[in-house]
C-alpha cells in the first residue's frame, strides 16, 4: 500500500511507541509485508531467522523486535510486537469504511458498463469501460477492474488475504494480519462464476490481460497471473505465486505459494504443484513431474502385478 503522502519515521516512532535508530529524517512512502517490499516502504520482523532477509531487503523503514545495528541507509522502529505495530500503521491508514449502498459513491464505473441487479461495489473502486458484472458479484474496497471484462455471477473479488499470525501463548491462537492490498483485474479478462480473487495483504494481486478463469476458482494474496492464461474449474492457486503469461492449469490443479510458474507450461488435471516449474513444458502428477515422463511411470506401475506373478511362476 502507498501513503497519499509520505510520513516522517519520527511521526511513526510516537505513533506505535518505537524506539528510533539509524536515520531518523527518513519519509515512508508505504507499507509492505517482506514478499512486495519497495524503496521508501515500512516491513516488518519478529522471527530472528528472518532478520537478515528483512534488513537487507528493499524496505526503508524496518519494524523490529531486537536492538540490532542499523544497515546504511535504513532506520529501524524497535518495538516489542513488530506484527501489531505494523498493523495499527494499517488501520491508520486503511481504516475500515463501512458501506451504505449496493454502488458505493466513491466508486468510479466507465462508460457501456453495465451492472446486473444485485452487484456489490465497494469503496473506491475503479471499473473500466465496457464491462459486464453479472448478479450478486461483489467487489470490496479499492479493487481496479480494466476495460471488456466479465464477471459471472457469484465471483467475489478483494476479499481480505488468509494471512494469520500464530501467537502459542494467547488463547485465540491466530492474529489476523489486516489486508490493505488490492485485486487488479486486467483488461479483456473474464472470470467465471463463484470464483475468489484475494486482494493483496499490503501489494496487489493480478490477472493479467486476457486471461481466462473458468468457475469456482481461487486466486490466493499477491498472486501474479500473466497475459491470456487459461485457468480451468477448481484451481486453486495460493499467495505469492507468480504465474507467467499464456499459463494453462486444467481442472483441480493445486498451486503452492511462493513459486513461479514459466511461460506457457501446461499442467494437467488434478495435479499439485509444489515449486516452481519451467517454461514451455507439460506437466501432470502430485507432486508435478513432466507428463511424458510420468504417464510412462504410471504404465510400469499398472504392470506390478503381471512382473509379479511372473516373477512368482
Amino acid at each position: 500500500m502507498q501513503f497519499e503522502q509520505p510520513v516522517p519515521v519520527e511521526w511513526l516512532a510516537q505513533f506505535t511507541g518505537a524506539e528510533l535508530r539509524g536515520d531518523t529524517a527518513q519519509l515512508a512512502t508505504g507499507i509492505n509485508e517482506i514478499h512486495k517490499v519497495e524503496k521508501g516502504d515500512i516491513s516488518f520482523v519478529d522471527f530472528e531467522k528472518y532478520y537478515d532477509k528483512c534488513l537487507h531487503s528493499a524496505a526503508t523503514i524496518i519494524i523490529i523486535n531486537k536492538d540490532v545495528p542499523c544497515p546504511e541507509g535504513k532506520t529501524l522502529l524497535v518495538t516489542n510486537d513488530p506484527f501489531n505495530a505494523y498493523i495499527k500503521i494499517v488501520n491508520r491508514f486503511r481504516p475500515f469504511e463501512p458501506a451504505t449502498k449496493m454502488v458505493s459513491d466513491s466508486a468510479v464505473i466507465g462508460e457501456g458498463t453495465h451492472l446486473q441487479p444485485g452487484v456489490f461495489v465497494g469503496n473506491h473502486v475503479r471499473i473500466g469501460k465496457n464491462c459486464l458484472i453479472h448478479p450478486n458479484v461483489t467487489i470490496y474496497d479499492h479493487s481496479v477492474i480494466g476495460d471488456n471484462v466479465v464477471i459471472h455471477s457469484g465471483t467475489v473479488i478483494g476479499a481480505d488475504a488468509f494471512y494469520f499470525k500464530r501467537y502459542k501463548q494467547k488463547d485465540t491462537q491466530y492474529e489476523k494480519m489486516v489486508s490493505c492490498g488490492r485485486s487488479i483485474i486486467e483488461d479483456d479478462v473474464e472470470i467465471g462464476a463463484c470464483c475468489t480473487i484475494d486482494r493483496g495483504v499490503s501489494g496487489d494481486t493480478i490477472i493479467g490481460k486476457g486471461t481466462k478463469l473458468d468457475n469456482h476458482i481461487q486466486v490466493g494474496h499477491d498472486t501474479v497471473v500473466g497475459r491470456n492464461c487459461l485457468f480451468a474449474s477448481q484451481v486453486g492457486v495460493a499467495g505469492v505465486a507468480y504465474i507467467e503469461d499464456e499459463v494453462i492449469l486444467w481442472g483441480q490443479v493445486g498451486v503452492n505459494k511462493d513459486l513461479t510458474i514459466g511461460k506457457g507450461a501446461i499442467v494437467l488435471a488434478q495435479s499439485g504443484v509444489p515449486s516452481s516449474l519451467e517454461a514451455g513444458k507439460v506437466y501432470f502428477g502430485s507432486p508435478v513431474e513432466e507428463a511424458k515422463a510420468k504417464m510412462k511411470e504410471l504404465a510400469w506401475i499398472k504392470r506390478i502385478p503381471e512382473i509379479w506373478k511372473k516373477l512368482n511362476n
